[in-house]
This record gives C-alpha cells, structure tokens and sequence, in this order.
C-alpha cells in the first residue's frame, strides 16, 4: 500500500485526490495547507492536515509526496520532501529556471528517491498514437509539425499569482509547457528556437505567442499559445507531417492520411472517465499517468515518459523566451 501525502488542495490537488480513489494499491493519508479551502477540502475528505511537509512526514507514514500547488512555490516544496528521503510527484511547470530544476533532480539522486513531473499530456491516447508513429518511422521521418493550445484568459485563478511572471511563468510555463514537452519528448531539443508574441493595451503581459522550432535534419516544428481576450473556447490540437502521411490530432480524435491509402482512424476512445471539477472534461489522463508514477516508484525507476534531462531541456529553453518577451 502506497501512502500519499498530498500539499495543495485546489484544483489539481482535488483532481489527483479523486484519481487515487481509482487505485486500489494506495491511500492519501495526509494533506498540507494553509487556506479556508484546504481546511473544507481536508475534513471532506476525512484527512488532518498540516501546515508543512515536515510536519506530515513526522507524524505520518507517507512513502510519496504529491506536491498541487502553484508554481513559485514549488521548488522550496520539491526540495523540502526530498530532504525527508520522499519519492515526490510535482505538478507542471516543476519550476522556471533550469537551475533550480537541475538542483531538485540532484537532490533526489543524491537522497536515492525519484522526483515525478506532472506533464500530463505524455498520458494520452492521442500522445501514445503519435509517439508510436515516430518511433516505429511507420509513414517516415516527421517532417514538420504544428501544435495549437489556445483558451480564453483564465478567470479562475486566485489572488492573481497566474498573471505574475516571476510567479507563474506566464503563457509559455503554464500553457506552451505542455506541446514543448511532447516535442522534445519526440524529437529531441531543438537546435535552433524563436517566437512571436502579442499583447492588447494595457494587458500587462503578451497574450498570444506563436514559436518556431528547427531542428538537425528537415524537421521544423511551429506551436501557438494564447489566453485570448476574448471567449474562444479551449483547444488544443496538432498535426504532424511525416514523408508519407500527415496525422491529424483535432481535439475528437486522430487520423492518418496516407497519399495511396484510405484515411486511417485510431481508437483513442478512453476506457474510464473521471470527472475533473476543473476546465477539463472528464477523462482517464490523469488515472493513467498517477498509475504510471506510482508503478515507477514502487521500483525506485525514473519515468521514461518524463525524463530530467526532458524537463530541463524544456525549462531552459522557456526559461530563455521568457526572459526575451519581458
């Protein structure tokens, strides 16, 4: 039986909660938190609560800390439950400087425990079809590629920490994060990147960016992000050109069109489907990768989905954007 100490309990720290009542080999046992919502989450949820993970840890039998919290404060937490010898899961961005990520993987090395990032979208069935098509070179070489996630400006975030940049990272750490993740998961670091961004006046901060990546060989990769002004609803897509077939991700499904064959449909149908309660319908992505966190550190392994060298890679070259949008 793994024992779960989760640190947050907002939006994702509720989805995780929820998603670990789907897991017959764990239990949360504990919550941190310090807000009136974390106090009603936690006596719903029938857990104590603690105002650190020290404090948890030393009261509680926990083998994973699952940290749900936003961003800025992620690195003081991550580096705080490795100290105690914990394997730890972190939600997405793991922080918004490849130093600090680089310092939280060798913490967790030096300790002999694993740290986990939450990139969620590496879970998907739409992921694995497109992953399973580079690697086995089933229609060629990719060739280029276009990845699209795009939403209104979000009114659910408290306390404004969503539109600080030293705090959040801004559209590249909380929304590009997730498509630069899959592409260099993919294809590898890109050898050149760049990228455009837009504002409206007086919006404090580029709403829409676009950006390009050229990688060694013919691959070129664009993606666009945005928090419009404006109610669009959310979409994430892609579609990937490969020698011999382009392969099409339209938010419903994915589908392969071949030069000399019929349209191939894959079955990216979601066996199990647990309500979220956040700006995400109900889906098993987050079942399949705490599934697959959880597995990983029954065994002491890294994830091979989402690698150190993967999260780094991504964080630097945001970390760098980021800084040039300013």
């Amino acid at each position: 039986m793994m024992r779960i100490g989760m640190v947050g309990a907002g939006g994702m720290g509720t989805v995780h909660y929820s998603n670990y009542a789907h897991i017959p080999h764990c239990r949360v046992a504990a919550l941190v938190g310090k807000s009136p919502q974390d106090q009603e989450r936690a006596a719903a949820w029938g857990l104590k609560m603690y105002e650190s993970i020290t404090e948890m840890v030393h009261s509680e039998e926990i083998d994973l800390v699952d940290i749900c919290t936003p961003t800025f404060l992620h690195k003081q937490q991550v580096l705080e439950s490795l100290e105690l010898g914990k394997h730890t899961i972190v939600e997405k961005p793991a922080a918004l400087h490849k130093n600090d990520v680089e310092e939280m993987f060798a913490l967790a090395a030096r300790k002999g425990v694993q740290l986990y990032v939450a990139q969620v979208l590496q879970f998907t069935n739409e992921t694995a079809v497109l992953r399973s098509l580079v690697q086995s070179g089933e229609y060629g070489p990719a060739l280029d590629g276009y990845f699209e996630r795009l939403s209104a400006c979000p009114r659910w975030v408290q306390n404004s920490w969503l539109f600080n940049a030293e705090k959040s990272g801004l559209i590249p750490f909380d929304l590009h994060v997730h498509d630069l993740d899959l592409i260099v998961s993919l294809f590898g670091e890109p050898e050149e990147s760049s990228f455009t961004c837009c504002a409206g006046t007086g919006r404090g901060f580029a709403e829409q960016y676009r950006f390009q990546y050229r990688f060694f060989g013919k691959l070129n990769v664009c993606a666009e992000a945005a928090w419009f002004h404006a109610n669009l609803p959310f979409t994430a897509r892609w579609r990937v050109y490969f020698e011999n077939a382009v392969v099409v991700n339209d938010g419903a499904g994915v589908i392969a069109y071949p030069f000399d064959a019929e349209p191939r449909v894959f079955d990216t149908e979601e066996k199990i489907k647990i309500p979220t309660g956040i700006n995400v319908p109900p889906t098993g992505w987050y079942l399949t990768e705490l599934l697959h966190f959880l597995r990983c550190a029954e065994q002491n392994e890294p994830s091979p989905l989402v690698r150190p060298e993967q999260v780094a890679a991504v964080t630097g070259i945001l970390e760098k954007m980021l800084a040039y949008a300013l």
